[in-house]
């Protein structure tokens, strides 16, 4: 995630604090939700409840309906998947946003056109309600597939961009696999295939290792088996150990420097006179 300082004008300022006002209420509401729920009673309501919910409230209160409802239901999805990563035993409980201190809200299905640039120095990123609000252009900006604008306490704005996986091509395929965080696909079971993918964790790249080795031994022991004379089901190993019990040789893989074959059938000795 890149982090850029954000510079918008008195205007536009004003509208990102409602924002971040919408998605805090937003994201409270959610918590008190969950913070009802004892063992024994039903669930608490998920993302699509928690949806419906939103869209009654913006009806009935106009200060709700006069923001971005993309930012207010991102806010619940924000914590539908903060939830699963509780329960997922990945992370903490969500706990209540503070005025103040919890100020941002996320913006999602980026374009390639709400990000541009101006100069070498200056560029601007779309909002929704607030239009295009200018960022310093510090660094190479990514392709991104979502933003994220928040303000410290002391008042400065940020906007951070997540940056969209690189695809990576599949096992002998030639199709492009995009990679995420946390996910191995089944792609990684071919061997080396992977082994530059960026953005794997140290664990996940263990994990591909002994995956790619296990590959490895059992290939090696199908091909052991395909090298089988015809009509013949043995394995070859086996096979290969009878045809020595019984005196036949194996084909040679290569000839000696004197020629002839390297390995050849026993020849009984000659009787002395």
């Amino acid at each position: 995630m890149c982090r850029y300082r954000l510079t918008p004008t008195p205007e536009q300022e004003k509208v990102l604090r409602e924002h971040c006002a919408h998605a805090r209420y937003v994201w409270n509401l959610a918590v008190e939700q969950y913070s009802w729920w004892r063992p024994g009673r039903s669930s608490a309501p998920g993302y699509c409840a928690q949806a419906a919910q939103l869209t009654e409230a913006r009806a009935a209160h106009g200060w709700l309906a006069a923001g971005s409802q993309m930012v207010q239901q991102q806010a619940l999805r924000d914590f539908a998947q903060a939830m699963t990563n509780y329960f997922a035993g990945t992370h903490r409980q969500p706990t209540w946003r503070k005025e103040g201190r919890d100020e941002g809200f996320r913006i999602v299905a980026v374009k390639p056109g709400h990000i541009r640039r101006l100069s070498r120095k200056t560029g601007q990123a779309w909002i929704p309600k607030v239009g295009w609000v200018r960022f310093r252009w510090s660094r190479a900006v990514p392709a991104a597939k979502s933003y994220r604008v928040t303000c410290d306490r002391a008042g400065r704005w940020h906007i951070a961009f997540t940056a969209i996986p690189e695809p990576v091509p599949g096992p002998g395929t030639g199709e492009a696999v995009g990679i995420d965080r946390g996910v191995i696909v089944s792609a990684a079971l071919s061997t080396g295939e992977l082994l530059h993918c960026p953005g794997l964790r140290p664990a996940e790249w263990a994990r591909l290792r002994r995956l790619q080795r296990k590959l490895a031994r059992a290939r090696k022991g199908s091909n052991r088996r395909a090298r089988v004379k015809t009509a013949i089901a043995e394995h070859a190993d086996v096979n290969a150990a009878k045809n020595t019990a019984a005196g036949h040789a194996v084909a040679a893989r290569g000839r000696s420097p004197l020629g002839g074959r390297m390995n050849r059938e026993p020849q009984p000795l000659p009787l002395s006179a």
